[in-house]
């Protein structure tokens, strides 16, 4: 502590067993990113699962099929949380119905949610990622007050 109070610049220490684990995953990384060599086989087990009344297995594994998922960000899962609780508090329809439904409980529970991230990951954030929590919640919260009315 006192080679810091005396001017001292904290050092960082880089783990070479870290440096080489995060080289093999993107070279794996890259790997999956390239097209699979036999794409003909994808239809006939595409049209087996349909034969099978399957149909629904293969929508949800759609994504692995079409394309990447977004990366795993802070930013990512705000805006997963924040589209939730849009979605209950009537904004448009949940996933398999036909119209919005309002279910203030749960979407209260979503904005909860996304306040204690703003609070447990405060002082470890970007700039972008501060802004971003600080106006989703405020807004989740006035349409949250806007649902309540109706």
């Amino acid at each position: 502590m006192s080679g810091e109070a005396g001017g001292e610049k904290p050092r960082i220490i880089i783990d070479e067993d870290w440096k080489s684990q995060v080289q093999a995953e993107k070279e794996a990384l890259a790997k999956q990113k390239q097209p699979p060599p036999a794409e003909p086989s994808a239809a006939p087990a595409s049209s087996v699962s349909d034969q099978a009344g399957e149909q629904h297995d293969s929508q949800q594994h759609a994504p692995h099929q079409h394309g990447q998922l977004p990366p795993a960000t802070l930013t990512a899962l705000v805006t997963m949380l924040a589209t939730q609780a849009l979605a209950l508090m009537g904004q448009f329809p949940l996933p398999g119905s036909d119209k919005p439904e309002v279910h203030l409980d749960e979407a209260k529970h979503f904005i909860d949610m996304i306040s204690m991230l703003e609070t447990k990951t405060a002082g470890n954030r970007t700039t972008e990622e501060s802004h971003l929590l600080e106006n989703v919640v405020h807004e989740l919260r006035l349409g949250f007050v806007t649902a309540g009315k109706k």
